[in-house]
Formats: structure tokens, sequence, C-alpha cells
């Protein structure tokens, strides 16, 4: 069978939601009428070739980005190479994001399904789940870590690259790093896993190098970032918050670079750990 050209962007523009919107309140103290811009969200329910796999509530940007980088990210595909088409529909509050994937990786999806589904009466209904949460994955080769000049200023400089965040709050961010130090990019969305989606999505759509670049995220660094970016390929992340410890048990297993960047000290190095 003849296998069919990679998709990389929706084969269907669609007018998305507002991301933000503004909307009155009362301050408790005076009854005094006001009015403040608010993050949106949406639900966004993902199907790989017809079945449904996923709702997610996302800010209502990059949503193509989104359903790439989720897919990748979760492991569900290994590349773009494995997304032949994606189409983007619904209004409001209610969108749907339809992917058409490799009969591979739609095999391997419904077989993780399968699995699943069987382990509701067997006393030990986490064991499958278990093992989708943590799976094997290849460790990276290893990088150097970034020069100390390159976070310097970090957080203020990220500033540019989170209009929304400026604009009302409530979202998290993830953003990109070259090799020379230049931030390039940034996304944003109410949940921290999908800012992070949102910018893998972005890397692999526009064809962006990550050798000897960095992931940079806002939230707290948590196990599930950690396999992301792992599948992503890049090899190091900088978070703004503290990681948690099986997070950075997973960062010096897999040879990747974990640096968290505490607001009023030096850098941390967890990862790779110092010798002793």
């Amino acid at each position: 069978m003849q296998s069919k050209p990679p998709v990389c962007a929706a084969s269907t523009p669609l007018a998305l939601p507002a991301a933000s919107n503004t909307y009155d309140y009362v301050q408790l103290s005076d009854d005094e009428r006001a009015c403040t811009p608010l993050a949106e969200e949406v639900a966004l329910a993902i199907a790989y070739n017809g079945l449904n796999q996923a709702v997610m509530l996302v800010s209502p940007t990059d949503l193509e980005d989104f359903a790439v980088g989720f897919s990748v990210g979760s492991g569900i595909v290994e590349g773009t190479s494995e997304i032949y088409d994606l189409k983007l529909s619904g209004s409001g509050s209610a969108m749907y994001a339809d992917l058409e994937i490799s009969s591979r990786a739609f095999w391997n999806l419904k077989n993780q399904r399968r699995q699943l589904a069987g382990t509701s009466g067997c006393g030990l209904c986490g064991v499958e789940a278990l093992e989708q949460a943590l799976p094997e994955l290849t460790a990276l080769p290893g990088a150097p870590l970034p020069p100390a000049q390159w976070l310097a200023g970090l957080r203020e400089r990220i500033d540019a690259f989170t209009p929304l965040g400026q604009h009302c709050g409530a979202v998290h961010a993830a953003l990109f790093m070259n090799a020379q130090g230049e931030l390039l990019m940034g996304r944003e969305d109410i949940g921290r896993h999908n800012a992070l989606d949102k910018l893998i999505g972005a890397l692999l759509r526009q064809g962006i190098s990550t050798e000897g670049g960095l992931a940079i995220v806002t939230s707290r660094c948590s196990l599930e970032l950690i396999q992301k970016v792992l599948r992503a390929g890049i090899q190091t992340l900088v978070s703004l918050s503290a990681p948690t410890g099986l997070a950075l048990q997973w960062a010096r297993k897999h040879n990747l670079n974990l640096i968290h960047l505490p607001k009023h000290s030096a850098p941390r190095v967890y990862s790779p750990a110092a010798e002793s």
C-alpha cells in the first residue's frame, strides 16, 4: 500500500473563538462595578481515523499546533509523517479535531485501548494504565548545558511571547530558544500540558530544528512534561517552577538536561546530576 504524504497543516481553515473576552464584576468592598478580560476555554474532542480518543479543555488558539503536538507528545504517532490529514470543525465552546493517521499508529492506539478496557474487574485494574503512564522511552544522546547568560533575565524576556498572559492571566506558557540563545516562539494555554503540546506541534509543523535548543515552561514541571519533551527529542528543559522528584529521576535516567530557574536565585541544574 502506497503511503500518503504527511499533512502538517489543517485542511479546513476555521475561525476560532476569541482567546479572551471582557466580563463584569463587582468590588466586594464597595459594590463598584467594573470589567476585566478573562481567558476563554473550549472543549476540543480529538478523534483518530474516526475513533474518539480524548476531550481536552484548551484555549482556542493554535489548535492545529495542539492537535499535532498532542499526538506526538502523547506517543500516539512517532512524528508528523504518520499524520495524513487534520480537520478542525465546530463552533462556540464545542470544537472537534479529526486526524487521519497511519495504519501502524492506529493499530497501536486501538491495542492500547483494548488493554485498558480489559482491566475493570481484575483487582489490579491499574496495571495496564500504569504501563501507559510509565512507558519505556528512548534515552536522549545527551547535550551540553546552555550557557548561563542564555537564562539571564529570562523571566522578563518571555513577556513578549505571552500576549494572552499579559492581557488577562490565567494561562501557562511554553517557549523555545534556539541554539544561538534566541527566543523563537511561544505558545499559551489554560493547561500546562496543552501549552507544551502546542509548542511541540508548532516546531514540527514549521520544521524548526530543536538541536542545541531548549524548551521553557512557566508551570510546575511534572513527569508528563518530561515525557513530552523526550518524545519530541528536545534535550534541555528549563522550568520556572520546581520539578517533582519523579520528573527529576526520569530526566536523569533519559539524559535530559533539567534546569529550574527560581525567581530570586541562580539557575539550578538538576540533571545531569553533579558528580561527587
